[in-house]
Parts: C-alpha cells; sequence; structure tokens
C-alpha cells in the first residue's frame, strides 16, 4: 500500500498531516510513505526530516497519484482524484457542512473519502479526535493572543509604586477549547469566569477555579455538544452577556453548534460597552464568529476594543498541532487497514467508518 501525504495550500494552513515519527509505524502496517516535498515546511519538518525517517519526498504528485492507496491532508481538498486510481481512500478535515459544492464534486469520483469532523464522541473514537486536540490548542493559544495584544499586566502584582489588579477574563463556551482557555489564564494569574448552555459545564469550570455564570432558567442543555437555545432564554442570555462583558479586560468565544453558523452572541452594543484596550478574541470566526464585528481572518479595532478573528488557532501552534494531529490520523487510519492481508478493508459495521465516511467508492 501507498499513503500520500498532501503540502497544504491554504495560506494560514501552518499544519502538517503527517510528523516523521509515525512513518515506522506505517510502515509496520505495510505502507510506504511518499510526502509532497515541503509538506512540513511550516511545522519545522523538512524534506530531510522525512527522508530520515523513512519516507519518499516527491515534487510533482501528479506522477504518482495513479499508484497512490491512501492520501491524507489536514483541510486540503483540491486533488486530481481523476488521476487516481478507483477506490482510493482520502482523509482530511472536508467541513462537509460548509463546503457542499466542493464535497459534491469529490462524491462525484470513485473516491472512498472520510471527513474527520464527522467522529463520533465515544470513547474509542477519543485517540482519533481532531477536533479535541486541536480545540485545546487553539483554547490555549487564544489566552497567548489575548495577552500579546493586551495594554495590561495579567496578574495582579504588588508593588511599592501601588498594586496592579489582575486582568479580569471571560470564556464563552466551555467545551475543549473554553476549558483550556480558562487553565491557561488562570495559569497566568487572571481572574476568570465562564458562561456555557450546558448545565454539565459548571463543575468543570469551577473545577479549574473560575467562576461560573448562568442564565437563571429552567432550560437546560446537557450534552456534548451546545444546541439552539429558545428565544425566551436567549433574550435572557443576551442580559446576562451584557452585564458581564462590560467589566471585563478579555472576553474568548468558543461556541460553535456542529453544522450551522456560528451564534452571534457578542452585540455591536456589547463592544461598544467595553472599556479602551479590552480584547475579544473570536474562536469561531472562520465559521462566521460570535462577534457581530468579527472580520475572519483580521485583527480590527472598534472605539479601542481589539477583536481577533484568526480563521485557524491551532495552526498558529503549528508543531504540536501537527503531532497530535498526525497521530490522530494514524489511529484513525488503523481501523481501516486488514492487518494480516495488508489492505484496506472498509467496515461499514463500524460506528466510527460509518459515521465519518461521506462517500464509499
Amino acid at each position: 500500500m501507498k499513503l500520500l501525504v498532501l503540502k497544504e495550500t491554504n495560506q494560514s494552513e501552518n499544519r502538517a498531516s503527517l510528523t516523521p515519527d509515525l512513518i515506522s509505524k506505517y510502515q509496520k502496517l505495510g505502507i510506504e510513505v511518499f510526502v509532497e516535498a515541503k509538506a512540513g515546511e511550516k511545522s519545522s519538518i523538512s524534506d530531510a526530516d522525512f527522508e530520515k525517517a523513512g519516507a519518499k519526498i516527491i515534487a510533482d504528485i501528479s506522477q504518482i497519484l495513479p499508484e497512490i492507496d491512501v492520501i491524507i491532508s489536514v483541510a486540503r481538498i483540491d486533488v486530481d482524484f481523476s488521476k487516481t486510481k478507483a477506490g482510493v481512500v482520502f482523509i482530511a478535515l472536508l467541513n462537509p457542512h460548509f463546503q457542499k459544492e466542493k464535497i459534491a464534486e469529490i462524491v462525484q469520483k470513485n473516491v472512498s473519502a472520510f471527513a474527520l469532523e464527522l467522529l463520533p464522541r465515544i470513547t474509542r473514537a477519543q485517540s482519533m479526535d481532531v477536533l479535541s486536540s486541536q480545540s485545546n490548542l487553539a483554547g490555549y493559544r487564544a489566552v497567548i493572543d489575548a495577552v500579546y495584544e493586551m495594554p495590561k499586566a495579567t496578574p495582579m502584582m504588588m508593588t511599592a509604586a501601588g498594586t496592579i489588579s489582575a486582568a479580569k477574563f471571560m470564556i464563552i463556551g466551555a467545551g475543549v477549547a473554553g476549558l483550556q482557555a480558562i487553565a491557561t489564564a488562570k495559569r497566568l494569574g487572571a481572574v476568570v469566569c465562564a458562561f456555557d448552555v450546558r448545565s454539565i459545564a459548571k463543575e468543570q469550570v469551577q473545577s479549574l477555579g473560575a467562576k461560573f455564570i448562568e442564565v437563571k432558567s429552567e432550560e437546560k442543555a446537557d450534552g456534548v455538544y451546545a444546541k439552539e437555545m429558545s428565544e425566551e432564554y436567549k433574550k435572557l442570555q443576551e442580559q446576562l452577556l451584557k452585564d458581564t462583558i462590560k467589566n471585563q479586560d478579555v472576553v474568548i468565544s468558543t461556541a460553535l453548534i456542529p453544522g450551522k453558523k456560528a451564534p452571534i452572541l457578542i452585540s455591536e452594543e456589547m463592544v461598544k460597552s467595553m472599556k479602551p484596550g479590552a480584547i475579544i478574541v473570536d474562536l469561531a470566526a472562520v465559521n462566521g464568529g460570535n462577534c457581530a464585528l468579527t472580520k475572519a481572518g483580521k485583527i480590527v479595532e472598534i472605539d479601542g476594543v481589539k477583536i481577533i478573528g484568526h480563521e485557524n488557532f491551532p495552526s498558529r501552534v503549528a508543531i504540536d498541532a501537527s503531532k497530535l494531529f498526525a497521530k490522530n490520523i494514524f489511529n484513525f487510519l488503523e481501523l481501516l487497514i486488514d492487518k494480516e492481508g495488508k489492505k484496506i478493508a472498509i467496515n461499514l459495521e463500524d460506528e466510527i467508518i460509518r459515521d465519518t465516511l461521506i462517500h464509499n467508492s
């Protein structure tokens, strides 16, 4: 079997879908590894590093596509599948809810395409869960970016010249990214509060030393993911956020609803109520943003408030993000390999394979 690692083409994508330490593991599965030239360049992995580990570097992938059995990438999907063999396996972040036209093009080809975003949230799939591994780093990076942009110290400091109060951080959404943001901000000495529509998040937030703020309502959302709430709840939520946000130095929003545009939680009015020098970091920018004034891929300033809308926060920690992403993909691909016959075997009775497969050749 032959596996091809693609070089990412999106300018904001610095991650790689393979790291050199995994090449020997692929080889033990009977897989020969080919890497497109400079695929690891942005995550500090040279072609020489890949070659030393046993991979072959390919300058022009069109020459080898007809021989490839498996293609992997982080998020690149512009592959000329007319040149690939029938039944080629393609694994990546395909963003199927927001790239329907591109996915439709892939579906027309003779490709077995797997979207890693669709992994079920079950215990057996945790080692393959790219959303969790990457969100963890995104939450960390969001705090680092906020501290860098904020014209104020984060921890409380007592000096002979006076006392500097600790910065106030508010985290909206206490999923994987939000919890890591809380933990990182607390380590830096910030005073942290957090909001989530899921009542189950309260204990997790408090365990990290943050204050949990919640809407006084009988309506609750329990489960792994947030869900869309009623209009009455949304009004109470808006008032709670309005009253809290105006006192914060930093607001980090992480709220996403699977398959839907990110909900607007921070209105223009809320932004204008914040003090000059305050920071908003919108981790949902790539899906429309949680802030009404977010500009995807940009940092904008409104009345002295900076709104950070980077589209790819994990990519800003590319070395570690690549390491985790590559291991997630390896763990997933192992499910598709018949280890005795050393060939691809797609078992549609396996929940993980069935849920992630968007097209079976």
